[in-house]
């Protein structure tokens, strides 16, 4: 008898090493995938033309251009369009943050009659391409005298990631126990107090996540960028990398560079951000 428990404990202990390394595999080549365009970028960026277009498209470079990050940074008006980007991103994030959380404190946490409907026309925005959109929002910032400005690009940024802001401002808010706002309430704090006091330090992952959601759509983000603005003062980092092709002969080794440069900041956001939002995921999961 204790033969066979030995053979069953053996043979299960098997099957699980079996499953473990086919897991590990897949992890691996799905790792491998995803990390693939970071390492293909990075070495482009540090390849000449001939490189680009001969016989070393994936490989490591023959000759190591760091000089194309020189080139990439100092041709044109990079660092103002790299300070344009920033102040851009940073202003749409505040006001994001800023009128999310309050518009569901409004719809998720005081009683008034028309809550509901005000919380679906939000959800209309979502359905909205923020694209389709680029005539009547370019007519409405000519009329407000707002074209060439940082704020013909905030604004619009802003409006069309608010109602994400809300959804998932929502999916966190109405997790926290109502009993707190009445605990806060019997207290002496009013709304704008219990708001600030209470409700805000709980809904940290939510802000992580809408910061991330609103700074890859600020970012990265060209049309926009290319209509609204023409004075070069105001154009943002895409607009910058646009401009390094040229209209005869391209250098792309510097572009691959500008890419990186551009790219570097998401990734700086997201290491900082990524713990939120992990977190986030596990209480709502323990929740669940």
């Amino acid at each position: 008898m204790a033969n066979y428990s030995k053979f069953d404990k053996d043979a299960s202990s098997s099957r699980f090493s079996i499953k473990t390394f086919f897991l590990y595999v897949i992890l691996v080549i799905w790792a491998v995938v995803n990390l693939f365009p970071v390492y293909w970028m990075f070495t482009f960026s540090l390849k000449t033309n001939e490189e680009i277009f001969g016989k070393n498209l994936i490989g490591l470079p023959w000759d190591w251009k760091w000089s194309n990050y020189a080139s990439a940074w100092h041709t044109g008006n990079m660092p103002r369009y790299f300070i344009n980007s920033v102040i851009v991103s940073v202003s749409a994030i505040l006001l994001v943050i800023i009128a999310s959380m309050m518009a569901t404190y409004a719809l998720t946490r005081l009683k008034w009659k028309l809550s509901g409907h005000v919380n679906a026309f939000f959800m209309l925005g979502l359905t909205i391409p923020i694209h389709a959109s680029i005539v009547p929002v370019f007519i409405t910032l000519r009329n407000m005298h707002l074209l060439n400005s940082h704020f013909s690009l905030i604004f619009p940024y802003a409006a069309f990631s608010l109602s994400m802001g809300i959804l998932i401002c929502t999916g966190f808010m109405v997790e926290i126990p109502k009993d707190l706002d009445e605990a806060a309430y019997i207290d002496g704090c009013g709304p704008f107090r219990t708001f600030g006091v209470v409700i805000v330090p709980l809904m940290k992952p939510a802000l992580a996540t809408i910061s991330i959601y609103t700074f890859l759509q600020c970012w990265n983000e060209l049309m926009f960028a290319n209509v609204f603005i023409s004075d070069s003062a105001f154009k943002t980092l895409p607009v910058g990398i646009q401009a390094l092709s040229g209209q005869y002969t391209t250098e792309w080794g510097p572009i691959g560079a500008a890419l990186v440069i551009a790219t570097f900041p998401m990734l700086i956001v997201y290491l900082f951000m990524s713990g939120k939002i992990q977190e986030s995921f596990v209480v709502g999961a323990v929740k669940g």
